[in-house]
């Protein structure tokens, strides 16, 4: 007992605190899901190789894979994880849960090397080891889940000033680009979709995890079912789901999966991690000395996703295989877009970039 106290009142006493037993239901939600989705897509690939020997390939409009028992196979793995993605959100804080989202690359990355014989590059293994060391890092000191009793708290901090005002400006700024920006320069500048993708991706998080509250308040008898809040999250959910679908498909479509995926995960990233801070006020229980930590495993994490992506995209000779990327809401609901082995990658930026947008 002495020795306990002491390690609390010490240095082991942050560790306590940061890893409340709700973090780390969080934390093993989130690392299955990691596990489930990454494993998800190696599966998918390999029932589209089998389906492509007996019928029309996916990638030139076939559908022969939806009778590919493998396939879906891996499409119901896909939903698990999903489904995993979602609860670890109603348990832990975004700025844990939405960089763990990295991992799932590392299992597809291992899996496609171990399984599909995919040379994994020495700068790839890198990647997966900077992603692991930069995830540890922010599970350590992460900060402890808001105790929330009510649907009705979450919406009140929803409508703080502060989070309303980050709100405004987010939904101005994507209004600006869907309707100023994407028609002139959609298909040459590739964060124009991405832009759009990462700040509704931003709103949806924060309406997830109330989402996810709720159910889990509802789930343990404190029904929340009964309050119109609940109701009024779930559309936003809806919505801004349908919108990042729509605007990362066309992204996917149009540009490289190797640009596209490493600044989408950076630009949602980052700032769903500020809406989080801005609405929860996850920072507000930390030191500055915890706050630095966590930001310098978010960039380590960046850097090794941005090295996996890159290297891969060199095994591939600039050629894109498939495209993926998670959506924070049942969140996180993520939509794959696969394509063949011979779909050539467009560039960050068109050679029509150059020309008049007139």
């Amino acid at each position: 007992m002495d020795v306990a106290s002491t390690a609390s009142a010490s240095g082991g006493g942050r560790w306590y605190t940061g890893m409340s037993a709700d973090n780390i239901k969080g934390l093993v939600l989130a690392l299955s899901s990691s596990l489930f989705i990454g494993a998800s897509f190696i599966i998918k690939k390999k029932g589209l190789k089998k389906a492509a020997s007996s019928g029309v390939r996916a990638g030139v409009g076939g559908y022969s894979y939806l009778y590919e028992p493998l396939w879906w196979v891996g499409m119901i793995t896909m939903i698990v994880g999903e489904v995993a993605n979602f609860a670890a959100y109603a348990f832990a804080p975004a700025i844990l849960v939405t960089p763990l989202g990295a991992l799932s690359i590392i299992i597809s990355a291992v899996l496609a090397h171990v399984m599909l014989r995919e040379k994994l590059h020495i700068f790839g293994i890198l990647g997966c080891v900077l992603c692991v060391v930069g995830s540890t890092t922010i599970v350590l000191h992460a900060p402890p889940e808001r105790e929330i009793e009510s649907v009705t708290e979450v919406w009140g901090l929803a409508t703080e000033p502060a989070f309303m005002c980050y709100a405004a400006v987010v939904i101005g700024i994507a209004v600006i680009l869907v309707y100023r920006f994407v028609p002139l320069y959609g298909q040459t500048h590739v964060m124009v979709y991405i832009g759009v993708c990462s700040l509704v991706g931003s709103i949806s998080v924060m309406s997830v995890k109330a989402l996810g509250i709720a159910l889990k308040l509802t789930f343990s008898g404190m029904n929340q079912l009964i309050y119109p809040q609940t109701w009024a999250f779930t559309l936003v959910v809806i919505s801004c789901v349908i919108t990042q679908m729509n605007y990362l498909n066309k992204a996917l479509d149009t540009f490289n999966t190797a640009v596209v995926s490493p600044i989408y995960y950076t630009m949602f990233t980052s700032l769903t991690i500020l809406a989080s801070v801005i609405m929860f006020k996850d920072w507000d229980r930390q030191n500055p000395t915890q706050i630095v930590t966590e930001m310098c495993g978010f960039v380590t994490i960046l850097s090794g996703t941005f090295l996996l992506h890159k290297t891969k995209d060199m095994a591939d000779g600039g050629l894109s295989t498939s495209s993926s990327f998670r959506l924070p809401t049942t969140s996180s609901v993520r939509f794959s877009k696969q394509t063949d082995n011979d779909s050539e990658g467009i560039p960050l930026r068109s050679s029509e970039s150059f020309r008049s947008p007139h």
